[in-house]
């Protein structure tokens, strides 16, 4: 029987090669952005790319796996709760705070948004395993946030950023119903058929997703530059942005960790929760903003990008401390014991 692999993350502070990838698409639009036919061909494209995130996002999201972690609820609804309730309330007064002397309005916009978008699956399921917690409850509490964040995420942004985000029009509801909601419901439904297939090549249609996200990145921020957008991102501005991000996860890494605490949840559920319910996930994020944002995307996912490395480095840090220290405070082995298994379950989902 294969052995299945724990998700490794390096233990010094990394520079994900991801972000780097996205760096360098948004270099690529600076210097050569997409205008007129080529425009129009890139945006097709684009919104070809996020329906194809979307549909493989649901044929490979195991809504078993979810639903067998029913039993723990209430650390589900924890997490439901810190990322869209808690996060969207910090993020409403931090945007609101810091314009327009701070931050524009597009900037503040994606902001507000950074904080309405749903969890992460694989990184939280890493952090949580380095950090010797409840790793299924964290697969479950990720798999919980990303089916809810389909919903929650523009019904949020709808509400709270209003015209910004394309409000409630027939149009902009269409989009998300077309470009979001069916081809994700269409990989659930196919998911019995092409789940194995998808298993079989994964590490090929990792590199579909990424591509896909790469493509929707350089479409939104060609328009950005062939609209004149980004002479408004100082270094002033981009520095608050920074700073605000900053406070934002700190605030919500000691608000999981303590309001668990807080609820008599046992330390394996605490480092769940605060890794499940501290984090954004990029691979959701950036096409749901390519579609509610529209020629705004471009600064938009901008918070969203910055938000995700820092997460990764910070996170980083406290899991192999945590991970340390629950070591250090297990009982040596006895002669002859067996090592328990700390084996992960392979992750599920983007």
């Amino acid at each position: 029987m294969s052995r299945r692999r724990t998700p490794k993350l390096p233990s010094w502070l990394p520079i994900d090669p991801y972000i780097l990838a996205l760096l360098a698409t948004v270099l690529l639009a600076a210097l050569l952005p997409a205008s007129g036919t080529a425009a129009q061909v890139a945006g097709g494209a684009s919104t070809g790319a996020v329906a194809l995130v979307f549909f493989l996002y649901g044929a490979r999201l195991s809504t078993r796996e979810a639903l067998d972690g029913l039993r723990h609820w209430r650390l589900h609804l924890t997490v439901l709760t810190a990322t869209f309730v808690a996060f969207p309330l910090l993020g409403l007064a931090a945007s609101q705070g810091l314009q327009p002397l701070m931050l524009t309005p597009e900037l503040a916009a994606g902001l507000l948004f950074l904080c309405m978008v749903p969890s992460t699956i694989q990184s939280s399921i890493a952090f949580t395993s380095m950090a010797r917690g409840n790793v299924p409850a964290a697969i479950c509490a990720g798999s919980f946030s990303s089916l809810a964040g389909i919903v929650l995420t523009p019904l949020l942004a709808a509400l709270l950023l209003g015209a910004g985000a394309g409000g409630f029009s027939a149009d902009s509801l269409l989009k998300i119903v077309l470009q979001l909601l069916a081809p994700f419901l269409a990989g659930q439904l196919l998911r019995r058929w092409v789940g194995g297939l998808l298993a079989r090549h994964k590490q090929a249609l990792g590199l579909v997703d990424r591509g896909s996200i790469l493509l929707v990145v350089y479409t939104a921020f060609s328009e950005g530059m062939v609209q004149g957008v980004w002479h408004q991102v100082t270094p002033a501005r981009l520095g608050a942005l920074l700073g605000v991000e900053a406070l934002l996860l700190a605030a919500m890494l000691t608000l999981t960790w303590l309001g668990a605490k807080r609820l008599g949840f046992g330390r394996a559920d605490r480092v769940a929760i605060q890794f499940a319910g501290s984090k954004k996930s990029l691979a959701a994020g950036l096409p749901m903003a390519a579609v509610l944002f529209g020629a705004q995307a471009s600064l938009a996912v901008l918070p969203l990008m910055l938000f995700h490395q820092m997460q990764l480095m910070v996170c980083a840090v406290i899991a192999k401390r945590r991970g340390g220290d629950a070591e250090a405070s297990e009982p040596p082995a006895s002669t002859g014991s067996r090592t328990p298994d700390r084996r992960v379950p392979e992750p599920t989902g983007l």
